[in-house]
């Protein structure tokens, strides 16, 4: 092996991570001092994985050498350890700059451990894995389900405020704090923020109309269908003059029409979790006309979402009713779900709401669940270490739809990795042992998912019939998988999303 030619490219990579340093950068002072390390190590590992050192991996790894690739954590520290062992195997020595913020192994250990407790809101030496259960209705009146999920192993309850109302909401708070307190089992509330999600609102054609005065009823749909995605909502008054001219193009209206003038000839148009992909094929006016290419599903229902992967929304993350809910959050809940943040202007402004109201104690977990917000997890991530008690959720569901169901998994490793660099918890949510929760037996690939959820601090599971044998399953899972978790050896490609957010970093001001 030319280990004169490893010792160079070691030494390149680590002269671009002092040279890139922010350290001296005045807007680290703007960073919260709690993550301000963790700040300088998200910014390093962006440029360590903004270059491609697979062939310096392979080598690292044939000499015995600690992989860069397991070492996200702590870049600087990793990078030039290193380089002394390639060095000394040379027979050379080799003292380190001397740099006033070099994060070890052991200290990037303890920076999520604090941030962990800081967002779980808990003072733990040791972290494991959180079990953290979506509340169905049911919760509202049996206090006994709440107990059963507590002695399984649930510890932080979920309530999702896209459903349901404050009356549902507070006798769910009253039945997990009763069941808590009756069991002593500390429980954390975490409260989902509704988000402008768009879905089917109303279907109409020549042959039936009104489908929200039947809502079992669906459009029947076949591949190569023409739809329109029309402008405002319909009534009766209405109805003939959209029919007239085109009578035999079913009319979707969704429940955020301002989307149609974001959509574009060309982009794609998903519905019911990417079930049915259609595209824009020409706009006017009044609305958009979409092919369907592929309908897995032969129905589209109302009420399902829709996901626009190719559109740049002019949307607010952060809706008028987000903003009527955070007092009802601030009083109960000990961490609030920001759904579909997409860049950090949408972090200051939950924090400038929050501001408002004093709240300073309440965890933020930003939802990454669309492509722009993935693009952008390195900004989203800065911003909000400007703040406290934050974490990210990878929200599966929609974020499958926004970048492709084969990139998932690929893309929330690179969450995963950008998180831990950061030392940001982390919740693994969506179908998470969803085949268990809803019919009592698991599939062999979610026993896998599951195992493989405990890289995270929390994983989601979703309700169901048998979500206490879910929650029994998961905590058996992670608690096995806890003494013996292996790190995989990455080759580390250049990642796109690292070489992005160099060029946005430097524009934003970081």
């Amino acid at each position: 092996m030319n280990l004169e030619k490893l010792e160079k490219g070691l030494e390149k990579i680590y002269q671009s991570l002092l040279s890139h340093d922010p350290i001296n950068n005045p807007q680290l002072s703007s960073i919260d001092k709690r993550y301000r390390e963790s700040a300088i190590n998200l910014y390093r590992y962006i440029i360590l994985r903004s270059m491609d050192i697979r062939k310096i991996q392979w080598r690292l790894s044939e000499l015995g050498i600690s992989s860069l690739g397991s070492g996200a954590g702590y870049v600087l520290s990793n990078v030039s350890n290193a380089l002394m062992l390639v060095k000394l195997l040379h027979g050379k020595s080799w003292e380190k700059d001397q740099n006033p913020v070099t994060i070890g192994y052991m200290g990037s250990q303890r920076l999520l451990l604090k941030h962990v407790n800081a967002l779980f809101k808990s003072n733990k030496k040791v972290h494991y894995t959180k079990i953290m259960v979506t509340m169905p209705d049911e919760a509202a009146e049996n206090l006994e389900l709440l107990k059963e999920l507590m002695v399984s192993g649930m510890q932080i309850a979920r309530i999702n405020l896209s459903h349901g109302d404050i009356t549902l909401w507070k006798k769910m708070i009253s039945n997990i704090n009763t069941a808590s307190k009756t069991l002593a089992h500390p429980i954390k509330i975490y409260m989902d923020l509704p988000g402008p999600k768009i879905r089917v609102v109303d279907i109409i054609s020549s042959k039936k109309t009104f489908y929200k005065k039947k809502k079992k009823n669906g459009l029947k749909i076949n591949d190569g269908n023409i739809l329109f995605l029309q402008k405002g909502a319909c009534t009766s008054q209405n109805d003939k003059e959209l029919l007239d001219g085109d009578s035999k193009i079913p009319k979707i209206i969704v429940s955020l029409p301002q989307i149609i003038d974001d959509l574009e000839k060309g982009h794609r148009v998903f519905f019911d979790d990417g079930s049915i992909e259609a595209v824009a094929i020409a706009k006017s006016n009044d609305g958009i006309k979409i092919k369907i290419k592929h309908a897995y599903k032969k129905k589209l229902k109302l009420y399902k979402g829709i996901n626009l992967p190719d559109t740049t929304l002019s949307l607010p993350s952060l809706t008028k009713e987000d903003i009527e809910l955070l007092p009802f959050i601030s009083k109960y809940a000990d961490m609030l779900g920001y759904s579909f943040v997409r860049k950090p202007e949408d972090v200051t402004q939950l924090y400038n709401e929050l501001d408002k109201l004093n709240n300073t104690s309440c965890g933020v977990v930003f939802k990454i669940e669309n492509r722009e917000a993935f693009e952008n997890l390195p900004l989203i991530l800065f911003e909000a270490m400007k703040n406290r008690n934050i974490g990210v959720m990878i929200a599966r569901g929609d974020l499958a739809v926004e970048v492709g169901f084969e990139r998932v998994s690929e893309v929330q490793n690179q969450i995963l990795l950008l998180c831990e660099a950061a030392h940001i918890p982390v919740i693994w949510a969506t179908q998470v042992l969803d085949q268990l929760a809803k019919k009592g037996i698991a599939t062999r690939a979610e026993i896998s998912d599951a195992t493989i959820s405990g890289q995270a601090e929390a994983v989601m599971l979703n309700k169901g019939p048998h979500i206490t044998e879910a929650v029994i399953v998961l905590k058996g899972i992670l608690k096995r998988m806890s003494s013996h978790k292996l790190k995989k050896k990455s080759i580390l490609r250049a990642l796109e999303v690292a070489k992005n957010s160099l060029n946005k970093i430097n524009k934003y001001g970081l």
